[in-house]
């Protein structure tokens, strides 16, 4: 998980991802330089019996405190976590029956988009909206990897890693990174998180004029040609 200035939710998030976790699992916490009281909330769970490891962020921005969490774990597998959403019960349980089977290194379940408070659901299904499947082609003109929706075998971090930091985001690097050096991607329709939008939200689902588009993708293909040829996987 990467953290900033998030002492409105993150206590929610905690409580959620706790709830998926046993005694073999980690939380690995990236902390950009928080101001309010993120770091002291998430201190607050120590010997709960899942370890949790806080790290000082590079204070370069989302993708490269993403970046330092994904780097400094340690265990097989990989959940990426907002600060501000609220995983269900069963996530992890659910996002396993795939990860690992047949194949399959990389999962990117459905989401239901609420308001700040979860009251209201503005979107039932984040993958409707956006046509999510997997595949280079697909997600390189109109991106439906969600980080905050992904798993991730951890072998991942030899070609994802360092995140270069003139792409627009990171989940759509992992994703397809993944899919053009022959890693199975699954998507399961499975609602398994409530995802808050909000006014500060550093995501966005509009992507600019058709220009800004274009130029986008050229930078994120000339930065994906480079790492394929420069990285054995």
């Amino acid at each position: 998980m990467a953290t900033y200035n998030g002492e409105k939710y993150i206590k929610e998030q905690m409580d959620s991802i706790l709830k998926n976790l046993s005694g073999t699992d980690e939380i690995v916490v990236s902390d950009d330089g928080s101001k309010d009281a993120t770091r002291d909330i998430i201190k607050s769970y120590e010997g709960c019996g899942i370890q949790i490891r806080l790290l000082d962020g590079p204070g370069r921005g989302i993708k490269q405190n993403i970046a330092t969490a994904i780097g400094a774990c340690c265990g097989q597998y990989i959940f990426l976590a907002d600060q501000d959403d609220v995983w269900t019960e069963d996530k992890v349980e659910r996002v396993m029956k795939y990860l690992g089977k047949n194949g399959c290194r990389l999962v990117c379940h459905d989401a239901q988009v609420t308001d700040d408070s979860l009251n209201k659901i503005w979107m039932s299904s984040f993958f409707a909206y956006r046509g999510s499947r997997p595949g280079f082609l697909s997600n390189l003109f109109k991106n439906s990897y969600m980080g905050c929706c992904m798993a991730f075998d951890a072998g991942l971090r030899a070609v994802i890693l360092p995140i270069p930091d003139e792409i627009e985001m990171h989940d759509q690097w992992i994703g397809i990174l993944n899919d053009i050096k022959g890693g199975k991607s699954t998507f399961i329709g499975d609602k398994l998180l409530l995802y808050r939008r909000h006014e500060a939200n550093v995501s966005d689902f509009s992507h600019g004029t058709i220009p800004e588009m274009i130029k986008k993708r050229i930078v994120l293909l000339c930065a994906v040609f480079r790492r394929i040829l420069l990285r054995k996987y």
